[in-house]
């Protein structure tokens, strides 16, 4: 919002203050000013003077020889090339001296031969926005009214000598889109009154039609959730014309380029009161008519922007019962728009919901300064004190006669907003030690009208110009923000307070990422949404999960939510492949989404998973060591880590065949909890099919639900003394089914062996001929020793026998000699 300070001042008094100093008050008060800009752009010495002669110049063709009256006593010959200019007009004229914006200096000078003793200065010469001006002065010398005084100074006359300050808005502040608003605001600040237009007074001085409007025009709401108050006044014997030059001026302050004298005072009607308002030729109107309703799928309208508009059921529309001519609140129609031709007007005020004002402005693309005040709802009563003004203003400078009457149809009423406020309360809030009398001034500064509520209390009546205002809190920030938020006391804050930290499972998180990192891999981040067929050869932990479409996805590829993280991972170790990057380890912590249903009812599960990749070389090419290909043991060792580092117990493996995997080559991960063993995960080879549709190289995967591993991570970490007394170790060497799992085994020993076996380590396995088919050789180290005294040979020798002997009777194993 754009307010112009001399315009301000017809409201409240400002005097003693610049309009700097006013934007600083108001920016410590609560409503930030974005900047403070001169009108002014370095004119200096233009007055106003009086073309008495014209005539061609002798030695050029584009040049006129102009004499010109400019109030100094003795005419000035002024050489001009302008294309407009006439005798008898009046024009800015820079005098010798003068300055023009840009550093320009009018000097005493001849134009092929012909003295000239100053400059005819067009409107951008002035500084003026091009953007602004209306149409017929954005070229050639600006053209002032007749009845503008010679000799005056153009900064008077332009109200260039002016300053605008350019209000920074939050949304809660709608009632400062309004000059009035904005003079309310001012006033409070500075504990003055506000002299607000006397729009009654102006229409009993103004001619009237002699007919009652109500015989001519009629209002009906037929969407009563959409519009709540039309009002209307029929004007008559009005001529379109230009609006005054001071009206002009305050347009182009704000922001708005002038039109006609009719469209010039609503909008100035509206920056003034921040009610929009429209004016129909109610001659294009059906017998007068207006009913308010919803549009008809498929209706169309031509706006006054010259397109064509396809409505939808849930637009408002002004209508004549026949036809659409207006979108309520957003334009009016090509259909009744008032042109040079018009002469009756009917114009309109409004209370429209600012909900259906909004989207249908975003749907259409049309924003407007009047949508703006819509969409943020304006007050419910300023619609009459509007209207009358604009039709006073329209009396006086367009002629009109004003028919006796408004006519409005209501569907709701403003409920008045009273508010108990407390001075104990008050008090808490701010810390201040203000009394009950002083917070009674700052509301009398507000202009709110309040009364004695019992002790230490008042009820406050909130003007409906201030909708943001509906609890006490809302009254006690307006007594903060009065007081001065510089005049609160600093006070410590008090209570208990607690260190921040990491919940179990962003810590978790947290080393997971950290570990992986350290062991070589790179973290990405992909998508969350996938291609349907993204999960048909690779389908994860979930291939019962039913697909969850979206119900607008921004592509094909992106259209459903993943179950899995690994086939957005491949995509990534195809994309470094393509780009002769072959070695790739790579891991996600994300989420996919999975569901049994087929029609979503409810919210599906969002399960955490980690998923790794891994593809290519161990290790690059090194003159000390060959290069190596990973395998599954890569990937198991990397997590194994994890798990260790973690805490978790508990975790076991078993061989599987799941879709897209390998199946000699794939595990389960299985954790046994409180409620038994539960599959938390899968860890393998791809299926060299999935491979080959891919283009991979021998890749290994992993994905594990973090969810189980986050409950069963151990959240401290346990130290253990160095040992005192020595180990004794012990290898055994035994032949067994290659069938048996060699994890089996190492939970049997642990078993058998207790408390005395400090660690256990496989150190080789071996296949061959020499051990007959499906037979191998597993060789493991044992580690024996007790916490609290020096073990004997004897009883390690007893013990490792019993080992031995067990393993013999549940695998059926041979001790290798």
């Amino acid at each position: 919002m754009n307010v112009s300070y001399q315009w301000l001042s017809d409201y409240v008094d400002v005097s003693g203050f610049t309009a700097e100093e006013l934007a600083e008050k108001l920016t410590r008060s609560g409503i930030e000013v974005d900047i403070v800009e001169d009108r002014n752009k370095g004119v200096t010495n233009v007055v106003v003077g009086y073309v008495k002669s014209r005539e061609k110049h002798p030695d050029a063709d584009k040049l006129s020889v102009c004499v010109i009256d400019a109030g100094q006593g003795e005419d000035l010959q002024i050489v001009c090339g302008a294309k407009n200019i006439d005798a008898g007009q009046k024009v800015p004229v820079a005098m010798i001296g003068a300055v023009l914006p840009g550093g320009l200096q009018i000097k005493r000078a001849k134009l092929r031969g012909v003295e000239s003793q100053g400059m005819i200065c067009s409107a951008k010469e002035l500084g003026l926005n091009d953007k602004l001006l209306p149409k017929e002065i954005q070229e050639g010398i600006l053209v002032l009214p007749e009845d503008t005084e010679i000799g005056k100074s153009i900064l008077d006359v332009l109200a260039i000598n002016d300053k605008v300050l350019e209000l920074d808005l939050t949304p809660n502040r709608s009632d400062c889109l309004s000059m009035l608003g904005a003079a309310y605001e001012i006033a409070a600040i500075l504990g003055r009154s506000v002299k607000l237009p006397d729009a009654e007074a102006a229409l009993e001085t103004a001619g009237t039609a002699g007919v009652k409007a109500a015989d001519r025009i009629s209002v009906k709401i037929t969407a009563t959730e959409q519009c709540s108050h039309y009002a209307a006044r029929l004007i008559e014997g009005v001529r379109v014309g230009t609006s005054p030059l001071w009206m002009q001026n305050r347009l182009m302050a704000a922001g708005i380029r002038p039109i006609n004298n009719i469209v010039d005072i609503t909008n100035f009607v509206m920056l003034e009161y921040g009610q929009p308002l429209h004016a129909f030729d109610a001659e294009q109107l059906n017998n007068g008519h207006i009913d308010v309703r919803l549009a008809e799928a498929g209706e169309k309208l031509v706006t006054l922007d010259d397109v064509e508009r396809t409505l939808e059921p849930h637009m408002l529309l002004i209508t004549d019962g026949t036809k659409p001519v207006a979108i309520a609140g957003v334009m009016g129609g090509a259909n009744s728009e008032v042109t040079d031709g018009t002469t009756r007007i009917l114009l309109e005020s409004a209370k429209f919901a600012g909900s259906s004002v909004r989207r249908t402005s975003r749907q259409l693309g049309l924003r407007s300064e009047a949508s703006l005040r819509f969409e943020k709802e304006v007050n419910p009563e300023a619609v009459l004190p509007a209207l009358n003004r604009a039709a006073a203003l329209i009396a006086q400078y367009a002629g009109g006669q004003v028919a006796d009457g408004i006519v409005e149809a209501v569907a709701g009423s403003h409920k008045p907003v009273s508010i108990e406020l407390a001075a104990d309360r008050v008090n808490n809030y701010l810390g201040t030690e203000l009394s009950l009398a002083e917070m009674g001034q700052i509301i009398e500064r507000l202009h709110f009208s309040f009364e004695q509520a019992g002790e230490g209390k008042l009820l406050v009546h909130v003007p409906s110009r201030r909708g943001d205002i509906t609890r006490d809190v809302d009254l006690i920030e307006e007594v903060a923000r009065l007081f001065g938020y510089d005049n609160i006391p600093t006070t410590l804050m008090t209570g208990v307070t607690t260190p921040g930290s990491l919940s179990k499972e962003q810590a978790v998180r947290r080393i997971t990422r950290n570990l992986l990192t350290q062991s070589g891999l790179h973290e990405v981040i992909t998508y969350s949404f996938t291609h349907p067929d993204q999960t048909v050869s690779l389908p994860g932990l979930y291939p019962a999960a039913k697909p969850i479409s979206l119900a607008m996805p921004m592509s094909e590829d992106r259209s459903q939510l993943r179950t899995s993280l690994l086939p957005h991972l491949l995509e990534v170790v195809s994309y470094n492949r393509n780009r002769t990057m072959d070695d790739v380890a790579i891991f996600e912590v994300g989420k996919a989404f999975v569901t049994d249903e087929s029609s979503l009812t409810a919210l599906p599960q969002e399960k955490l998973l980690l998923s790794v990749v891994m593809t290519g070389k161990r290790t690059g090419a090194h003159w000390a060591q060959k290069s190596e290909a990973v395998d599954f043991y890569d990937i198991k060792g990397i997590f194994e880590r994890l798990i260790s580092y973690l805490g978790v117990k508990g975790l076991t493996y078993t061989s599987a065949s799941p879709d897209g995997f390998h199946p000699g080559r794939t595990a389960e991960l299985l954790l046994t909890t409180s409620e038994g063993q539960k599959v938390i995960g899968r860890i393998g080879q791809l299926h060299p099919t999935v491979q080959q549709q891919r283009d991979l190289d021998d890749t290994y995967v992993l994905e594990v639900e973090l969810a189980p591993i986050l409950e069963a991570a151990g959240d401290a970490i346990v130290y253990k003394l160095l040992p005192r007394y020595p180990s004794i170790g012990r290898d055994l060497a035994v032949v067994v089914n290659a069938s048996v799992p060699v994890g089996l085994m190492e939970q049997t020993i642990a078993e058998v062996a207790g408390d005395l076996l400090e660690s256990i380590q496989v150190f080789d396995i071996y296949t061959g001929e020499r051990l007959g088919a499906n037979r191998k050789s597993v060789a493991i180290a044992l580690v024996y020793r007790h916490a609290e005294r020096t073990l004997l040979d004897e009883e390690v020798t007893e013990l490792h026998a019993k080992v031995v002997q067990t393993l013999e009777q549940q695998y059926e194993a041979e001790l290798r000699k």
